[in-house]
């Protein structure tokens, strides 16, 4: 059975807001339709929602889905991570498509760090990523797939998702099943888990659909 990723990741939309402007970007598009804030370009801190950390069971959080961490501000950065730090029941998601914009460390084994690739020309971000941000544990986001990606060095990563265009957007490109058994195959060789999200089902089928998880979030 074909499972949606919200079944193991929550969002927490502690920070609203990014300067990167993608067309295809979703967040923008969401925290318009809910008027969430009033210029998507400028991140803003909701600091009321940092309480929401604080659980008595385990979870899996995706700290990034209406921001990128490049744009998080130093203050911002250390009122959340001292929170984490608290709360160790927790998996912590990060994601940035500008890792050459950012500096960062944690020892923290419950922290994720990963960055987002959608075509070839950016699978430098990969490289940026492990340079500039040093952590546990590391991921790639392969979402919204543009094109196949060749040769990516995996070194290092824990954990891959893969995920195609959603939405109305005029000129959207729906991943092509090549593209990410292209992807597939290299993780494999290197036994990295991997997530299809389920948008993917009508391009691979059902029956090829692989959703693995890392141990940690299980």
């Amino acid at each position: 059975m074909v499972k949606c990723i919200k079944s193991y990741i929550k969002n927490m939309n502690l920070i609203i807001g990014c300067t990167n402007q993608c067309s295809y970007c979703y967040a923008r598009t969401t925290a318009k339709r809910y008027f969430m804030t009033e210029d998507f370009s400028v991140p803003v801190l909701e600091e009321r929602k940092l309480r929401l950390i604080d659980t008595k069971t385990a979870n899996n959080y995706l700290m990034t889905p209406m921001s990128d961490f490049s744009d998080w501000k130093e203050e911002w950065k250390d009122l959340i991570f001292s929170k984490i730090k608290n709360n160790p029941q927790n998996n912590y998601i990060f994601l940035t498509k500008s890792p050459d914009k950012v500096i960062f460390n944690t020892n923290l084994e419950n922290v994720w760090m990963g960055v987002t690739v959608t075509s070839d020309s950016e699978k430098e971000r990969i490289l940026l990523l492990k340079k500039n941000i040093k952590a546990k544990h590391y991921l790639v986001g392969f979402e919204p797939l543009f094109s196949p990606i060749n040769e990516i060095d995996f070194d290092g990563i824990d954990w891959i998702v893969i995920g195609t265009e959603t939405g109305k957007r005029k000129g959207k490109i729906e991943a092509k099943k090549e593209w990410i058994e292209g992807i597939v195959n290299q993780a494999q060789r290197l036994h990295i888990p991997i997530f299809m999200k389920e948008e993917l089902s009508s391009i691979m089928g059902a029956d090829n659909m692989i959703q693995q998880m890392p141990e940690e979030f299980l």
